[in-house]
């Protein structure tokens, strides 16, 4: 299958391009830059030079290929909702698989499936009317698909790197916010990359949870980052006002308590998550 990735050069999407091709799959990526041309190339994709916001890129390429997984992250709902119709509209019948993510979802109050209610933070709420268009398509003979990642890990950790271990590493320990007892719903990265390429058999309209059953608390994930930066185990407790000091918007969403389960896409899809073990990774750093 020809498939078309935005995102390509980045975190994820540089795993699920090496996913695609482990597959047999032929991948074009979108590509803003020549750094990010190059990446793409260096993990076996032709890179198609241009930006979410080039509309008439975005459709051309689409429609020369048989499925599109969008990853790239856009400025705006707007920008995101824009690229998603373009694309859409190029690839036509072909599978159309669109990123959100479980932070939608808000406290969990346990352990939830892709049909909880959502109650997001601030800073995802734009994410609902994006998503209803994306998913409206199947009703019009289009076959999109959303996947809806959890907290990422797994080789460079990005937003948990940045926001935890990098500050722990200078304050001499790794933060939680509050008593520590909320739940993060992580997935390693190499595990979200085979749930995206199998969402390219899914049903039109389908939505998956990209989450690898394994739900620690967060003072837990503290304790381990901390091991793991040779920190020796050593955490402190942040209020939410002092998160958002410091990390700005995205402390409530780090704030929320949330267990999600797999297993709608185990049942569906076949994707079993590998990586069930986050803390031994954390803790080796």
């Amino acid at each position: 299958m020809k498939v078309l990735v935005t995102g390509g050069s980045g975190y994820i999407g540089k795993a699920v391009i090496r996913e695609l091709r482990a597959g047999g799959h032929t991948v074009r990526a979108l590509a803003r830059s020549d750094r990010a041309a190059q990446a793409v190339e260096a993990v076996g994709a032709e890179p198609v030079r241009g930006t979410l916001s080039d509309l008439d890129v975005l459709n051309e390429a689409a429609a020369g290929v048989e499925a599109v997984i969008h990853l790239a992250q856009a400025e705006t709902g707007e920008e995101d909702l824009a690229a998603a119709e373009a694309m859409q509209d190029g690839v036509g019948a072909g599978t159309y698989v669109h990123t959100g993510g479980t932070w939608v979802y808000g406290d969990t109050g346990g352990v939830v499936g892709e049909d909880a209610p959502w109650n997001p933070p601030a800073l995802v709420a734009w994410r609902r009317p994006v998503e209803d268009a994306v998913l409206a398509r199947a009703e019009r003979g289009g076959r999109p698909v959303v996947v809806r990642p959890g907290l990422l890990y797994g080789g460079d950790n990005r937003l948990i790197d940045i926001f935890f271990t990098q500050p722990g590493k200078k304050a001499g320990a790794v933060a939680y916010i509050g008593d520590g007892s909320q739940h993060w719903a992580l997935v390693h990265v190499d595990d979200l990359a085979k749930l995206y390429v199998a969402a390219l058999r899914a049903a039109a309209g389908s939505v998956y949870a990209g989450v690898g059953g394994v739900n620690p608390t967060t003072k837990e994930i503290a304790e381990a980052l901390s091991h793991g930066a040779g920190l020796g185990g050593r955490t402190v407790s942040l209020t939410l006002e002092e998160a958002r000091e410091q990390m700005g918007p995205v402390a409530d969403a780090f704030a929320l308590d949330q267990q999600l389960t797999p297993a709608r896409a185990r049942a569906e899809l076949g994707w079993e998550p590998v990586h069930t073990d986050p803390l031994s990774v954390f803790a080796r750093g």
